[in-house]
């Protein structure tokens, strides 16, 4: 009898330690208080996550601000939902655009020419990596991409991508998708610099969508017009040849909003007041400010419009079609200019 009471007192506080142990490990996850090596700067004003913070914001903030972006998380989920097909199982190349900051509990996942250079920028600044920079703005743009200054989550490890995942803040910010895909054409295929764009793409587009082409633009490729640009884009043979360069992929096929259900959403058209949000809820706002730029939404949207004039309405239609669930997922209007009928 007395044998048998030990016995049961034992069962009792292993169980009891078992059940500890659990909500130690959850509570964990939970606070998450994030870790890495190096001196980030700007420490967290709260004890709380930005994950915490942003949810616990949902029923104590009211602001105009908050309620935007828990409406674009909803649109987001809702759009998910309704227009894609059984989610398959999240792959480590999916995450080879999430950015890590171990410091503050973020991931962003970058899109560019969406104001990137800036985010990495401000996310060397935070944890530590900007080579004793204060301001985002002092790094210079080829610093900010050069590989190895930040970690993508795809390095990590399978339990430490999954804690990550469920601690940490995730964010991305998108544009318009034809005003982003004019972004990159300007950049990429109109500016003297870009030569290894024009050899390695330059050349393909020409050879393939331009009749009787000369030698010399067959040679630099410099010369690539926006409709020439759009039959690449939009011809089958393409994508089956090697996948879309990063600055005219899909933002969806880039950072996957339907496996990672991102946190927040922010928006180029909005970048300034979301970035200052996403600050704010890393507690690091009186530490650190996004940049300022000169750029300007609406002027953008109107040079879209001036170069699609130059493609017909077949072109202009399969394009769409191509980038619709950009347009669908991240609640974008048809373009007017578009001509669809």
């Amino acid at each position: 009898m007395r044998k048998a009471k030990i016995s049961r007192m034992v069962l009792a506080m292993c169980l009891g330690s078992f059940v500890m142990g659990i909500f130690y490990f959850q509570s964990n996850l939970k606070s998450a208080s994030p870790q890495g090596s190096g001196q980030a700067r700007g420490s967290r004003k709260s004890v709380r996550s930005p994950l915490q913070t942003l949810y616990a914001a949902d029923s104590m903030d009211p602001s105009p601000l908050h309620l935007m972006h828990k409406a674009r998380r909803e649109l987001l989920h809702d759009a998910c939902r309704s227009h894609t097909r059984k989610r398959r199982v999240l792959m480590r190349d999916d995450l080879k655009h999430v950015i890590v900051d171990d410091h503050h509990g973020l991931l962003y996942c970058y899109v560019p020419k969406v104001a990137c250079t800036n985010w990495k920028r401000v996310l060397l600044v935070l944890t530590g990596e900007s080579g004793g920079l204060n301001e985002p703005l002092q790094i210079p743009a080829n610093e900010a991409h050069a590989p190895g200054r930040l970690r993508a989550l795809s390095e990590y490890s399978a339990p430490e991508i999954n804690r990550r995942l469920r601690a940490y803040l995730k964010f991305l910010f998108v544009r318009e998708p034809f005003e982003r895909l004019v972004s990159a054409y300007r950049n990429k295929f109109t500016r003297t610099y870009n030569t290894a764009f024009h050899r390695r793409y330059g050349t393909r587009i020409i050879r393939k969508h331009r009749p009787e082409p000369r030698p010399e633009a067959l040679e630099r490729g410099d010369d690539v017009s926006f409709a020439e640009f759009v039959r690449y884009l939009v011809d089958p043979s393409t994508r089956r040849e090697e996948p879309f360069n990063e600055h005219w992929e899909r933002a969806h096929a880039l950072c996957h909003p339907c496996l990672l259900g991102y946190d927040v959403v922010g928006k180029y058209e909005t970048l300034h007041e979301d970035a200052a949000y996403v600050l704010r809820l890393a507690g690091v706002d009186d530490h650190v400010t996004f940049p300022s730029t000169a750029g300007n939404a609406r002027t953008t949207g109107d040079m879209a419009s001036d170069f699609f004039k130059s493609i017909s309405p077949e072109f202009q239609k399969k394009l769409y079609e191509l980038y619709s669930m950009d347009f669908l997922l991240f609640n974008y209007s048809t373009p007017a200019y578009l001509q669809l009928t």
